[in-house]
């Protein structure tokens, strides 16, 4: 059953629907007495208010719902021309089904919107071919559209905060954390885990291809990393470090303004103001070090202590962070930043027009290996073959037949297989009931009227509520009751349902089982996996590189397969966040944490080689020796991790170990120890959500990888 906050939401939902439905329904069969646009009036609010998912509430929900009149008053057109042959009407299901799933690349706002407006071409796609009744069903699913948009209104939901806003949030919490107001640790990682995708409703996740989408999606994954590491920063014991301390009040101020400037709506300040700070931070740790390593007299005090520039390195690494956060504000904000922000490779995205960016989405995702092409696939060829099947065998009232692969289908066979089970014994308990109430009632149309309304209100909040059997069980009780209103009917229509119905799942779970049986997990946790393997190789030559000293003109590794990974892994975690029927999942693995081990083994490849500090004379042979260990170490923990992402059982791994002792700012370079320790670090608790992920029953399969060859194939294209 669902959670208690959920049930005024589905009661309310209920009555706006039934509200809408009845309030066309009745008038245009009664005092107009045209029962096409009467049948049209009572399945636009169902369509639209029950198989979609509009975002938003009230009036921002009524806006919604109208946009989708002109699409569905077009379907529906469509579905009456190519209804004149089973095979037009077949082919024109495939290309319907195919956009309306695809349109998916837009985010999840257009995939929530797709199941319903499939519903209006299904309706009118069915015979008997009357081109003439066009304007009697466009005029019933207008009234329909029209009543829904205003209970939207009158019976508004709950508002809930935006993207937006909970981005403020977390910004807003970052820069008390930073400010020393002494946020607990626990609190600045619980506000970084409510930015996680999965905990967001699916309207509110920034899935688009808009540069505005992209921005405000990386500024939440950049301030999760910060609050994380503004935690970290809070467990240490405490240090006596005005630079340090300084720093963190630039953060702060920074921080304040971007969550001022996401709360208001008002420009955010020209980032350029914190990394003119971090040079001047890192000028101070330069001269700090030096200091370190010369010859001191005994008069002049004890040298600068390890762990401040240990604190040192931690603040200079939350800074690029909190930077990321300013640099992403303000692309939300204003767009086209007035120069390239650096690096380059992070922010990709922000020069380029936005007909260009939605070209790379779609292109992007017209490939078999795309979770987006392999849904919109399946759900058309499901519903073209439904369609070519019950135009063939002249089912009656066969659009049921496409209206059960639509509702019944799922991205993996066994969730569509235990669907279907629930909705056949549902549909034979409410064919029985159904068939009884048509004997007992026989022509008595005033009774099914009077019924109508209760069967509706029961439907549509019981179903929901208590699962897919109730749903389907108590559906077949409301088109029962509405159908004898408009024709002559007994107790047969409920067995024609449960044979449209069967057809319809068998039809259903066969297309899922040809085609992509493992669903949309399967090519996150391909991408993911692949992104872990090939960041993990970063860290021994970054590593290596700090180990060098003084170099004349530091070079980051070369990054290209990992970025490459990354917008990959990136894509892969939005569809499957934004594909249409998709629960939200809370209990796998931190897919999020995933692209945080990558920001942070990317940004440490990025910083380090610039900013990383680095023993005058090269570190000693022990701390050499420690160094390129713990990167191999590292390197083969990220391999290993991958592993059991795609459901492997690899041998357990061990910790990093320390550095040996003896190992000083002089002899091995602190911000390459800090980077590989608080690497380490997000590692084990990334394993353990891994870990705890694959002991769930029923994920093995989903997890299991296609051929790491491919992974490499994918790499050097």
């Amino acid at each position: 059953m669902t959670a208690g906050a959920g049930r005024p939401a589905v009661l309310r939902r209920a009555l706006r629907i039934t509200l809408a439905a009845l309030a066309g329904f009745y008038p245009l069969l009664y005092a107009a007495e045209r029962p096409v646009a009467a049948l049209y009036a009572l399945f636009a609010p169902i369509a639209v208010g029950l198989l979609s998912a509009i975002p938003g509430s009230g009036r921002r929900q009524a806006l919604v719902v109208l946009r989708v009149l002109p699409p569905a008053l077009a379907l529906a057109a469509l579905g009456t021309a190519l209804a004149v042959d089973t095979w037009a009407a077949s082919g024109g299901m495939l290309a319907v089904g195919f956009l309306l799933a695809f349109a998916a690349v837009a985010g999840p706002r257009a995939a929530g919107a797709a199941p319903g407006l499939q519903l209006f071409y299904i309706l009118a796609c069915f015979p008997p071919y009357d081109p003439d009744s066009l304007g009697d069903r466009l005029t019933g699913l207008t009234v329909g559209i029209l009543l829904l948009a205003a209970t939207e209104i009158l019976l508004p939901d709950p508002s809930v905060p935006a993207y937006r806003q909970r981005l403020a949030d977390a910004v807003g919490t970052a820069a008390r954390g930073a400010s020393g107001a002494g946020v607990p640790p626990q609190t600045l990682r619980e506000a970084g885990a409510r930015m996680r995708l999965s905990r967001l409703p699916p309207s509110e996740r920034p899935a688009g291809a808009s540069r505005t989408d992209r921005a405000l999606e990386q500024a939440g994954r950049a301030v999760r990393r910060l609050l994380d590491q503004l935690a970290t920063l809070a467990e240490l014991p405490p240090a006596t470090d005005p630079a340090s301390a300084a720093l963190l009040g630039h953060i702060a101020t920074v921080c304040d303004a971007c969550a001022q400037s996401l709360r208001t709506g008002r420009p955010p300040p020209v980032p350029g103001a914190l990394e003119e700070a971090m040079r001047g931070f890192q000028a101070e740790r330069v001269r700090l070090t030096s200091e370190m390593s010369a010859p001191r007299p005994p008069t002049t005090g004890p040298p600068p202590r390890t762990d401040v520039l240990r604190r040192q390195s931690r603040v200079l690494a939350l800074a690029e962070s909190a930077r990321i956060v300013e640099v992403a504000v303000d692309i939300a904000a204003n767009g086209r930043p007035a120069d390239q922000p650096a690096p380059h490779d992070l922010f990709w995205y922000a020069r380029l027009s936005t007909p260009r960016l939605w070209a790379r989405r779609v292109l992007g995702n017209t490939t078999l290996r795309s979770v987006l092409f392999q849904n919109a696939a399946r759900i058309a060829l499901g519903l073209a073959a439904a369609r070519l099947v019950a135009g063939s065998l002249d089912l009656a009232h066969g659009f049921w037949v496409l209206l059960a692969v639509l509702t019944l289908g799922r991205t993996t066979v066994g969730a569509a297989w235990k669907a279907v089970r629930e909705a056949l014994v549902g549909n034979a308990v409410g064919a029985l009931a159904a068939g009884a109430l048509l004997i007992e009632l026989g022509s008595h149309t005033d009774a099914y009227a009077a019924l109508l309304a209760p069967a509706m209100l029961l439907g549509f909040s019981l179903g929901p509520l208590l699962g897919i059997a109730y749903a389907q069980g108590l559906f077949t009780l409301v088109v029962a009751t509405a159908f004898a209103q408009m024709t002559p009917v007994t107790w047969q229509l409920s067995e024609a349902r449960m044979i449209d119905v069967a057809t319809g799942s068998a039809i259903g779970l066969l297309c899922g089982l040809l085609a992509w049986p493992a669903g949309a997990r399967r090519e996150a946790v391909r991408a993911m996996a692949g992104l872990l393997r090939t960041c993990g190789t970063l860290v021994p030559p970054t590593a290596e590189d700090l180990l060098t000293p003084s170099p004349v003109s530091p070079a980051p590794p070369r990054t290209l397969p990992s970025l490459h990974r990354l917008r990959l892994a990136e894509a892969a975690y939005a569809q499957y966040r934004s594909e249409s029927g998709t629960a939200a999942d809370d209990t796998g693995p931190d897919w999020h944490a995933v692209l945080l081990v990558a920001d942070h083994i990317l940004m440490g490849a990025y910083r380090l080689p610039r900013f990383g500090l680095r023993p005058r004379n090269g570190p000693s042979p022990p701390c050499a020796d420690w160094a390129r260990a713990s990167a191999s170490h590292l390197d083969r923990e990220t391999g290993r991790i991958a592993s059991l992402l795609i459901g492997d059982r690899p041998a357990p791994g061990t910790p990093l170990v320390p550095p040996p002792e003896g190992c000083s700012p002089a002899t091995l370079s602190v911000d390459l120890e800090v980077w590989m320790t608080s690497l380490g670090l997000q590692l084990t608790r990334l394993e353990a959500s891994a870990a705890q992920a694959h002991r769930s029953p029923g994920l093995d399969q989903a997890h299991r990888s296609p051929d790491p060859r491919e992974d490499r194939r994918e790499d050097r294209r």
